[in-house]
Order: C-alpha cells, then structure tokens, then sequence
C-alpha cells in the first residue's frame, strides 16, 4: 500500500481550526434548538417526537449526500468540499435564524444535512497527510478540535439564548463564514492530481459507498461495531436537552455549562491522552476500554437521582472519545490512498443510518419513559437503550479485531 504524503504541521492546524470552527458554530444551536421547537409545538411530548423527526431528516440528508461528497473529495481533492461545506452551513443558519415556523425550521434542518460534510473530508484529509501509524493520535487532535468548539459553543450559545433563542443563529452563521473565508486563503489542497479517482456515481450513493466495507471481514465487522457506537451516540444531541430540562430543571445556560463541561473533558482525552494511550497499549485495545467506559458512564446517567451524580458521570463518559479515532486508525490501514475519502464516505453514510434511528429511537425512549401512566417513570431511559446497544458494539469489537496488526510506540507490527 503507497505510503502517504509527508504530515503538514500547517495543513493539519488548518484542519484543526475548521473543524473547532464549524463545531463551535453547531454547539451554538444545540442549547436554544430543542427549546425552540418545543415553543413552536407547544408541549414537551409534542416537542420530543418533532425534534426526533428533526434529527430523522437531517440524518437522511447526511445518508444520501455523504458518499456524493467523499467520492467528490477523492476526485477534485479535499480542499473545495471543504470550503463549499463551511459556506453552505453559514448560509444555511441565516435561513433558521429568519424561520417564521416549524416548516422553514425543518427547510433549515435539511440543508443543514446537505452542507455539514466537514468532519468526512477532514478525517480524509488527515489521512492523507498521516502515516498509517501515526492516525489514530492525529484522529484524536480532530477529536480535541471537536471538543474545544463544543466547549465554547454550547456554553456561549446557552448564554446568547437566554436573551434571544435566534441570536446562536446569527452566530453560527458568521462562524461558519469566517471558516469558509479563513479556509479559502490559507488552506491547501492534501491530494495530488495523480492519486485521485474518478468520480462514480455508481459508488456515490449509500450503497455504492457502504460497498466499499464489504471488502474484508475486519473492516465489514469493525464498520458494524462503529455503527452501533453511533446509534448510541446519537442519545446526546436527541435527548440531552430534553431530559436534564425535565428530570433536573436546566435551563439553555445550564445546559450550554454542562456541555462546555463535557467537551472539556473530551477534548482531554481525545487531545492530550489519544497519543500516549494507543503509542502504550494499541488501538484495539484502546477501542475496547473506550466501549466499555461508555456503557458504565450511560448506566450512571440513566440511574442517576441527581443533577450532581449526572454531572459526574460526564467525565466517564468523556472516556469513550477513545472509541473513534482508535476504530479509524485501524480502518484507514485496511484501504489504499486513493480511496480514503470513499472509505471516509462510507463512514459518514454509516453515521448518517444511525443518525436517522437514533433521534426517533431515543426521544420515543424519552416520550414513553415520561408517560404519567407508566407507575415509575423512566427519563433515563434513552440512556440505558444506549448502554445496550454499546454493549453489543463491544462484544462484536472484540471479536473481529482479533486478528488485526496492533500499532504501537508510533510503529506499526
């Protein structure tokens, strides 16, 4: 397999910031969204099943326009999908910052889905630039660069909600034009003309591209545990706001605090541990503890019967920003060079199925769980199907990557 070009210490901060950037610009949304919607629909269980049907459909854009963009990427290089994504995005919170009703609302929502491809095409762009040893920890850095705008934006955007729930809006749309504008001038192209490939449309579509994980045993059976990972993943951004408004009163800023808090904690892990864990014990071995600090974190957090116990079962769950970059070190040494994007495509189509069952799985979870008819209410009952499903990523994690070369100190073996 051709080796990588040679790590861009620039190229990779480039990709850093647009990520921190674009992250910053979603996390801004996060605390006022919900609330929003559930001032448009009127009631909490009325809110829960339309914000599930919001996250349904942006889920079903990220499915069908993930493979088109990945396979665009390794065609005509990473750099102008990029640009175009962060410009789309900005654009697109004008038009949810102007929504007069839930439906322009939803219209946002879907484009939303459309344009938000940045996080596939980094991950393709660090692999570029990445030797196969050294990705897992440059994955990590991505995952820091994740934390640190999900640190900042919930945080300022509970703030800014507290006067005006339309003003994050505003926000994110300078963000993520300012990230359109930085890029434009300052980011370089990582793909050369002459390790590109043809853009198929045959391949540019969820099934074309999710072909491309079919390939071998190990990667069809570690796409699958990655699935399921973001299935349960998918409990946060669905029922999150939701559930600590219901069950411990928070309000957009102590909610926008308890995401800044949690994103600290990420970017701990995925920025300052990342490295030295898998260099120590490899990437499996890192993916399988990840997995299983996410399922103790998700029980504490559906037992939880306090607002204190839930704030701290936050950092362990922290713990689980181990899970992602850890599977894509050791997915991304199962494919060649030309077909990073593809596979990060793939990965994106993956995300977007599971991001199309887990808003409607969970706030269902949530809606049942808060029913007054039930004679013991559940609210953490999201949490706990999430616990499940996690359990299963690990088990079938640590079956087929068994067989897989480690990658430690650096080197691989």
């Amino acid at each position: 397999m051709p080796e990588p070009c040679q790590p861009r210490r620039a190229a990779v901060a480039f990709v850093l910031v647009t990520v921190a950037l674009d992250v910053m610009a979603l996390g801004l949304i996060i605390p006022v969204l919900p609330k929003l919607v559930e001032q448009m629909s009127g009631t909490t269980e009325r809110a829960a099943w339309i914000f599930g049907l919001f996250g349904t459909a942006w889920a079903l854009m990220q499915l069908v326009f993930s493979p088109v963009l990945g396979g665009l990427s390794d065609a005509y290089g990473r750099r102008p999908v990029l640009l175009l994504s962060s410009l789309g995005l900005g654009l697109d919170y004008i038009l949810m910052a102007l929504a007069p009703d839930l439906i322009w609302l939803f219209v946002g929502r879907v484009i939303s889905g459309i344009t938000a491809a940045t996080f596939s095409t980094a991950g393709a762009y660090i692999a570029d630039v990445t030797p196969p040893a050294d990705r897992a920890a440059k994955f990590g850095l991505i995952g820091a660069a994740f934390g640190l705008g999900f640190v900042l934006g919930p945080a300022i955007g509970g703030l800014l909600g507290q006067s005006d729930p339309r003003l994050p809006f505003w926000v994110a749309s300078a963000l993520s034009l300012a990230c359109a504008a930085y890029g434009y001038f300052v980011l370089p192209e990582s793909l050369p003309p002459e390790r590109r490939a043809p853009f198929a449309l045959r391949q540019a579509n969820p099934l074309g591209a999710l072909r491309l994980i079919r390939s071998g045993r190990e990667l069809l059976g570690l796409s699958s545990a990655v699935f399921l990972y973001h299935v349960a993943h998918a409990v946060f951004p669905a029922v999150f706001v939701l559930h600590a408004g219901y069950r411990f009163g928070w309000g957009p800023g102590m909610v926008g605090l308890a995401l800044a808090g949690f994103g600290i904690c990420s970017a701990i892990v995925q920025g300052a541990l990342i490295k030295p864990a898998v260099n120590a014990f490899g990437e499996r071995a890192m993916l399988l503890f990840g997995m299983s600090a996410g399922i103790i974190g998700l029980i504490l957090l559906t037992l939880a019967p306090d607002s204190t116990t839930f704030w701290l079962g936050m950092p362990l769950m922290a713990l689980w920003g181990f899970i992602g970059p850890s599977a894509q070190g050791l997915m991304t040494r199962l494919v060649g060079p030309d077909r990073q994007g593809q596979l990060q495509g793939a990965g994106a189509s993956l995300m977007g199925v599971a991001s199309l069952i887990g808003p409607a799985l969970f706030t269902s979870a949530f809606a049942l769980g808060i029913r007054p008819e039930w004679g013991a209410p559940l609210p953490g009952a999201p949490y706990l199907v999430a616990a499940v499903l996690l359990g299963m990523a690990l088990l079938l994690a640590w079956r087929v990557t068994r067989g897989l070369p480690e990658s430690k100190s650096g080197h691989q073996t």
